[in-house]
């Protein structure tokens, strides 16, 4: 059974994975390890917030944020931009720096 604190502890391993990632040159791999980052932390807003049952899945999850009406849109845009397929050219096709984004978004939404 994991502790309650131990979302920061992973949120933390994952956001270092991506830096890592992109450091080396793997930029698809640091936009999934920031997409789990975004997950563990939303997961932790849910739970918080009275949410029971959540899904495993970072995917899922940031679904379900973005749905939720009492989320501010700042918070909602975040958790979309991880959503966002990657082109033919395995690149975003939005203007965005996710690891950047979900740092700022797991600083701001729980504090």
């Amino acid at each position: 059974m994991k502790l309650q604190s131990d979302w920061k502890a992973d949120y933390k391993k994952e956001i270092e994975r991506a830096i890592r990632a992109r450091q080396s040159g793997m930029e698809g791999m640091a936009r999934v390890c920031a997409r789990r980052a975004a997950g563990i932390v939303i997961g932790e807003y849910l739970t918080r917030h009275g949410h029971k049952n959540l899904p495993n899945s970072a995917l899922q999850r940031l679904a379900l944020f973005t749905q939720l009406p009492e989320v501010d849109q700042s918070f909602k845009n975040v958790a979309s931009h991880c959503l966002v397929k990657v082109n033919r050219e395995h690149e975003l096709p939005i203007d965005s720096d996710m690891i950047n984004e979900v740092i700022w978004l797991g600083k701001k939404l729980i504090v």
